[in-house]
């Protein structure tokens, strides 16, 4: 069997048909494609407004800008996501202060938040890891008392739903993203959702340079008053992802198969940590990370990979990266459960064109390698 890879995107002729489309129009970029793809991903996620960007990182760029982050100002954060969750609060000049994690979500444990809290905090910045969401009653609680902005890393978890709303409109901002191993892609992208029109006119200032147009001044006047970057993502994009966008109930289902067979074939395999979700969600899951004994993670990686099965880690904990033990004097212990969840971890394939056949040798391959094919 040729190589299984932890994820890949899902590409058919109707999908290319409607980029075709876009690439014999007058508009490749900047066009009427971008805003219906934003209006169709915000009423997915039954948020008023959407904007689109040219990435997940952007988005979430654009979304600390809106909420005022600066320079000496703090973020609550977990350690465990993606390091541009935390990036784009340092380039702001910002300080990421990490939670650890729930033992079970591997999200953001809310009971350690308000300890950290102070004058100089701003926002709390979730992460749904893997598409499991936070618990955000108790969250939204915690920042409403505190006056903080919630900014939501949603990048995992499009079409998640919590207690029976689909993520997206809890925050001030949440952002999902599409990148190829994710639910739906357009190559490269993000959107940032929002219920707040002051922030969603803001969003679309820093997408694009900085520029505040002027009409009232003539058709072609524009100013800047605080520099940005472009950030603009293309009709082709947009076209790609309309298209995804129409079939990702018939993904998330696919999804949710291969769950249930990993569930099933590995619920007892004592070399296993499977991972869980509360009864009051409907996840989207992502990726499905393991975990085996920390001593075994090399070898069970070195053997899935010699079998052929595209396995990954997500994630080493953002303060044992260089940048954040130098600039912030994070150490190793300082957040044991995600860092004991990092030692065990490994990703094992999970896509929406898996076939059964593949699921099935992915399922005899991590039993060989953990040593319980018997």
């Amino acid at each position: 069997m040729k190589k299984i890879p932890y994820s890949h995107q899902w590409i058919d002729n109707k999908d290319i048909k409607e980029v075709v489309k876009v690439l014999k129009s007058d508009w490749l970029t900047q066009g009427p494609k971008v805003e219906e793809f934003e209006k169709a991903i915000a009423k997915y996620c039954n948020a008023k407004y959407g904007v689109a960007f040219s990435s997940g990182t952007s988005a979430l760029y654009a979304a600390y800008k809106t909420a005022g982050i600066k320079e000496g100002d703090e973020v609550v954060t977990t350690p465990l996501t993606f390091v541009a969750t935390s990036n784009m609060i340092s380039v702001l000049g910002a300080k990421p202060v990490f939670v650890d994690v729930e033992q079970d979500t591997l999200n953001i444990n809310p009971e350690l938040i308000e300890r950290l809290i102070t004058s100089r905090t701003k926002a709390i910045a979730t992460v749904d890891f893997a598409g499991v969401s936070c618990d955000y009653d108790k969250i939204l609680k915690i920042a409403k008392k505190n006056k903080l902005l919630l900014i939501e890393d949603a990048c995992h978890a499009l079409g998640t739903e919590y207690k029976g709303r689909k993520l997206g409109s809890f925050a001030d901002i949440a952002i999902v993203t599409f990148h190829p191993v994710k639910h739906i892609t357009t190559g490269e992208g993000g959107v940032a959702l929002t219920n707040n029109k002051n922030f969603y006119e803001k969003l679309k200032i820093v997408r694009n340079h900085g520029i505040i147009k002027k009409p009232e001044k003539g058709g072609w006047y524009y100013e800047v008053k605080e520099p940005s970057f472009n950030f603009r993502i293309t009709d082709i994009q947009c076209a790609l992802g309309i298209s995804q966008l129409k079939k990702i109930d018939r993904f998330l289902k696919r999804r949710r198969e291969i769950i249930a067979k990993y569930n099933k074939a590995f619920k007892d395999v004592k070399e296993i940590i499977l991972p869980t979700e509360k009864n009051y969600l409907k996840t989207a899951r992502y990726i499905y990370p393991i975990q085996v004994k920390k001593q075994n993670r090399k070898k069970v990686f070195s053997n899935l990979q010699e079998q052929g099965i595209g396995i990954q880690i997500h994630y080493m904990p953002l303060h044992l990266h260089p940048f954040y033990k130098k600039r912030f004097e994070y150490k190793k212990g300082d957040f044991p459960i995600a860092e004991e969840y990092y030692e065990r971890a490994i990703t094992i394939p999970l896509f929406p064109k898996m076939t059964n056949r593949e699921v099935d040798y992915v399922i005899k391959s991590v039993k060989k390698a953990v040593g319980n094919d018997r």
